[in-house]
């Protein structure tokens, strides 16, 4: 009993001297990490904000100015982003996705500087580079990337190992719940659908309550309707900037608040979607937003145009600019008449259509019937029941291009 009494009490002294050397080095942790930053050129906030959840009165706004060689082209990106999606629409390899992936720090640019909610999250002038666990940006990529030894609820909980267990496993629930995959927690990655992949990422990305939400185009592989509604169940009640990248001008236009357009590693256009849609001002800008119809001009007068390649000549609504070379309208802008004397009218005779479930695209040459395989003209898509009932009508028909539809582009 003397023995054992001994040993008790050294290892009873031994635990008490351990608990306080512990207190003591996260005291003095904690105390040096309050010390003040060296000075530098100018005052930059690098700190995570003391409330961690993202309220509706909180301003939200990604800023970023980067610069970077890539293998075909410099990428010189400026882009500001508030709160609600902004789309970042491009062609593939037109440096959106680069431009995201340095926004989450998984590249650096050579240059530049990246801030949300004005704190800096890279700064090449002063030296800024915090790594992606730091950033409290989230990405979900187009492979969802989910580990596959993980359940679905470990999988959501990945990026919460430093939060309180209580709170970690409140927010994983969370996430669950809104998502509508809390029945799926206990299921691996092998036994889901894609649908179901798609919103065990969104719930991974958003259980850490990131400041911003980068979608890398998560969403090719699935339904159109089943993505639509999944997204926006998901985003519900995300407060944050998210940036939608994407190729797909429908799924752009239907997602997203603002629209910013890419090519070749420049931003060309940004701005509200229905304003780039009716306004877009360049020939890049109108084609990646979905313009089938366009054609070189040659200016006549201020309001007039030849196009050649149409084999007619138009009236614009308004002055043209000598630096527009080119002229668009939207296939579904154009439309028939029984007025063959109109402005911008022209008989025309179809060449080809291209049926879809809803509507067809119908391919039109203008003012001369088509010999041979001649290419047509122009495009128009109409509802299906609009072009049974243009079927009945004689060849040829009409159709009219209307001045105030004209789209009048730059180079």
């Amino acid at each position: 009993m003397e023995t054992a009494t001994f040993w008790v009490i050294i290892v009873v002294v031994l635990s008490f001297g351990i608990i306080a050397l512990l207190n003591y080095q996260r005291t003095g942790s904690t105390s040096s990490s309050r010390q003040p930053m060296k000075p530098c050129a100018e005052p930059i906030s690098t700190a995570v904000p003391a409330k961690q959840t993202l309220t509706a009165g909180r301003t939200a706004r990604l800023e970023m100015t980067i610069a970077k060689q890539l293998e075909s082209f410099p990428l010189d990106v400026q882009l500001v982003a508030d709160r609600g999606t902004l789309g970042l629409l491009g062609a593939s390899g037109s440096g959106k996705s680069m431009s995201l992936r340095a926004i989450a720090g998984l590249v650096t640019p050579e240059r530049g500087r990246i801030l949300v909610n004005g704190r800096v999250l890279y700064d090449s002038a002063s030296g800024v580079n915090l790594p992606s666990a730091a950033r409290r940006v989230s990405v979900v990529f187009q492979d969802y990337a989910l580990f596959p030894h993980m359940t679905v609820a470990q999988n959501v909980g990945f990026g919460l190992n430093k939060v309180e267990r209580l709170e970690r496993h409140k927010r994983v629930r969370r996430q669950l719940q809104l998502t509508r995959i809390d029945d799926l927690a206990g299921r691996y990655p092998g036994q889901l659908s894609g649908g179901q992949r798609q919103r065990v990422a969104l719930a991974r990305a958003l259980a850490t309550e990131p400041e911003a939400l980068l979608l890398d185009e998560p969403f090719a592989a699935l339904d159109p309707h089943l993505r639509r509604q999944q997204l926006r169940e998901a985003l519900a009640e995300y407060n944050g900037v998210v940036l939608f990248v994407t190729h797909d001008m429908e799924e752009a236009f239907r997602f997203c608040v603002d629209l910013a357009v890419i090519d070749h590693g420049r931003i060309l256009s940004v701005g509200p979607k229905r304003d780039l849609f009716e306004r877009p001002g360049t020939l890049a800008t109108a084609r990646l937003t979905g313009c089938k119809n366009i054609a070189a001009i040659n200016r006549l007068s201020p309001r007039q145009v030849e196009v050649p390649g149409w084999d007619c000549q138009l009236s614009a609504a308004t002055d043209i600019a000598e630096t527009v070379a080119y002229l668009g309208i939207r296939a579904h802008h154009l439309s028939f008449t029984d007025d063959g004397k109109s402005l911008n009218t022209f008989a025309c005779w179809p060449t080809a259509t291209s049926e879809a479930p809803h509507e067809i695209t119908v391919y039109l040459r203008l003012n001369t019937p088509p010999v041979g395989d001649q290419a047509a003209h122009l495009q128009v898509d109409m509802p299906k029941d609009a072009y049974r009932n243009l079927q009945s009508q004689p060849l040829p028909w009409h159709v009219y291009l209307s001045p105030e539809r004209l789209l009048l582009l730059q180079p």
